[in-house]
């Protein structure tokens, strides 16, 4: 059974940096596409970024210029870099991944930016 755990989330202020880390275990095969989404309260969940196997990636226009995926092929983990945190970072971070055509979840991790 895939699971992917996430860790890194924590309370950090305005300006400052954090780096998520989200590890994906249970399969053999590499995950195709990987990437890192938020949810704030009340509203719905948004793309942060993504990076495929080849390491292309995509980011959402708020987080362009300040944070950075990036992903380790052997150890099926995914990285999420943030610098210059605001508080509307402030959410529940989530990783997924795409393996054989299933799209995987993590339980999330909760990232505070404080102004």
């Amino acid at each position: 059974q895939v699971q992917l755990v996430e860790s890194g989330g924590g309370l950090v202020q305005a300006g400052g940096s954090l780096t998520l880390s989200c590890a994906a275990s249970g399969s053999i095969i590499s995950p195709s596409t990987m990437g890192w989404f938020r949810q704030a309260p009340g509203k719905q969940r948004e793309l942060v970024a993504t990076i495929t196997r080849g390491s292309s990636t995509n980011y959402a226009d708020s987080v362009k210029g300040r944070f950075t995926i990036s992903r380790d092929n052997v150890k099926n983990t995914v990285y999420l870099q943030m610098n210059s945190l605001k508080p509307e970072d402030t959410a529940v971070y989530y990783c997924n991944a795409f393996i054989l055509g299933v799209l995987h979840w993590g339980q999330g991790t909760q990232v505070t930016v404080s102004s």
